[in-house]
């Protein structure tokens, strides 16, 4: 597995209660760019449309090498494959009250792009400075051993 990027942020912002593992539709062009770490996570989500698992505002830069004739948006909309009876699981969480569905990580296994998805539950603020403080006494622990 060669990890390509990670959405940062959604660990900050969301309590990730469960991820699933998808492949993705993309072009030829596409996987070059991604191979290349030419893909960012930030602000994106899933969403499900007509039982089928969409990730949107994705961006996946332009191949530079690629001819005149790719003019595919960078930010386009992009299908996620999924098995049936997990996008209906998925549709039941999705209706309670504070889930979301976000692209966690875009890596490579074998030769095939795949995305992780996580669906989540939003963080609020007091719980935000929770985890931020039991960060700083866990790395000032190991500070203290590591010098002891």
């Amino acid at each position: 597995m060669k990890l390509i990027t990670e959405n940062r942020q959604a660990r900050h912002e969301y309590f990730i209660e469960e991820t699933y593992q998808t492949g993705i539709v993309l072009e030829g062009s596409e996987v070059k760019s991604i191979r290349q770490g030419s893909v960012n996570l930030k602000d994106s989500f899933c969403l499900i449309a007509n039982g089928e698992v969409f990730v949107k505002n994705m961006h996946i830069a332009v191949y530079d090498k690629s001819g005149a004739y790719n003019t595919r948006d960078s930010k386009r909309d992009r299908k996620l494959l999924l098995h049936k009876s997990e996008i209906n699981r998925l549709i039941g969480k999705i209706g309670e009250k504070g889930y979301a569905l976000i692209p966690l990580e875009v890596y490579f296994e074998g030769s095939l792009c795949k995305v992780k998805i996580g669906l989540c539950k939003g963080k609020h603020v007091f719980d935000k400075k929770v985890t931020l403080k039991e960060r700083d006494i866990k790395r000032s622990m190991e500070r203290e051993i590591k010098n002891y």
